[in-house]
């Protein structure tokens, strides 16, 4: 929905927007939370003539709507459209293409959006090329006559990796592309693509938005009105929407995404920085690490923060299966972005769709786990990396 917002509420901090922005008391109640409205359908005042412009709760609800005013207002973006999935609002980001043209795809992708595009898409005739994001020139290259989209991550899933959003964006300006970020990992507490030039952002509302494990979501933001308006008639065609009580509980759990950023980033640090000093990792993926390659970058494009994901790889798939054994803080589980600590085996798990060889040559083997750093005592968290480390060595010597 158009973020009908003064700019005074623009001016405010991120915390302050995200428990305000379009969040005002009901007029009619003076309720604070938001409300709950249920109705999937609604009186009209005659032919033509809805209240408010709703008319089915498919096409539009107006909890849902509320919802999309303080998604926007997150990215600092004029429009949002909610989904009922990260997929769906994929699904409504490519309903913009048709058969014949090609889009550019970064190489590490969340093995979801790369078995979607593999499965589905190509089957319509729709043509991807997988580029090393990070390779400006690459990237370049690869953009031929029939090109549309660059689609990105930053940072990528699992293996953390972040492009330059500014430059990826300047690139496709100039080669008249348009460029899609999927922001999830970095919430737009850390990063707001459509300020470094992005034409749209994805989200998977599931994760870090929603925060809780407990909702199943995604978006679209936009300062395109053109692009919004499609996405839009893809919500009233295609109907993969969020339920009322979703978009409810969304709102609900963005008023507390600026705290929990800060606490998710927070332990990331402290276990990704414990794992390197360890030794008993072979590698260890976080951007706010001196020794990864994308610090620099992530220190300019993420200035609050360098996320709560962290990826460490531990030599080889018995190490990795004796560490995840070990491991009751954090549950062995898909998903990501929640409060609790989560750890996931993506060779077996979010990423088995993607080609081994793909797979591979990014350094996903299969001694990668990937954790979801959550927001308790990150002592505890440590306590428990260190006991789980000391099993996979065990395992390897025996």
């Amino acid at each position: 929905m158009h973020a009908e917002q003064t700019h005074r509420d623009r001016a405010f901090g991120f915390a302050t927007r995200a428990i305000h922005y379009g969040q005002e008391p009901d007029a009619t109640t003076g309720a604070v939370a938001p409300i709950l409205s249920l109705a999937t359908t609604y009186k009209q005042d005659g032919v033509n003539q809805p209240r408010g412009g709703f008319e089915y709760s498919r096409a539009q609800n107006p909890t849902r709507a509320q919802l999309e005013t303080v998604l926007a207002g997150l990215e600092n973006a004029e429009f949002a459209n909610a989904f009922a999935s990260g997929l769906a609002a994929l699904a409504g980001l490519m309903s913009l293409f048709a058969p014949g043209d090609h889009i550019i795809a970064g190489d590490d992708l969340y093995g979801g959006t790369a078995r979607y595009f593999d499965q589905v898409l190509s089957k319509y005739g729709i043509e991807f090329s997988y580029i090393d994001a990070t390779n400006l020139d690459a990237l370049e290259r690869a953009i031929a006559p029939n090109t549309k989209l660059i689609y990105l991550e930053s940072p990528t899933n699992p293996m953390l990796r972040l492009a330059d959003i500014r430059a990826v964006s300047e690139l496709a300006k100039r080669r008249n592309v348009l460029l899609a970020v999927d922001n999830t990992f970095a919430t737009p507490y850390l990063q707001r693509p459509l300020e470094l030039g992005a034409d749209v952002v994805l989200h998977s509302s599931t994760k870090y938005l929603g925060g809780h494990s407990d909702i199943v979501g995604g978006a679209l933001m936009t300062n395109r009105r053109d692009l919004y308006e499609k996405f839009q008639f893809h919500q009233k065609a295609v109907g993969a929407v969020p339920s009322p009580f979703d978009c409810w509980l969304l709102m609900r759990s963005i008023k507390t995404l600026a705290l929990r950023m800060e606490k998710h980033c927070e332990n990331a640090l402290a276990v990704a920085q414990f794992l390197e000093r360890s030794g008993a990792a072979k590698k260890v993926y976080y951007p706010g690490l001196p020794s990864n390659p994308f610090h620099e970058l992530a220190k300019r494009q993420m200035p609050k923060g360098f996320g709560g994901m962290v990826s460490v790889d531990l030599g080889g798939r018995a190490e990795a299966e004796a560490f995840i054994k070990e491991l009751r803080l954090f549950i062995f589980a898909e998903s990501l972005g929640g409060v609790e600590s989560l750890a996931c085996f993506p060779w077996e798990m979010t990423h088995a769709s993607v080609p081994i060889e793909r797979r591979l040559k990014l350094g996903l083997t299969e001694g990668l786990i990937r954790l979801s750093v959550g927001i308790e005592d990150k002592e505890d968290l440590i306590n428990e990396l260190e006991r789980a480390l000391s099993a996979a060595q065990v395992a390897v010597a025996t």
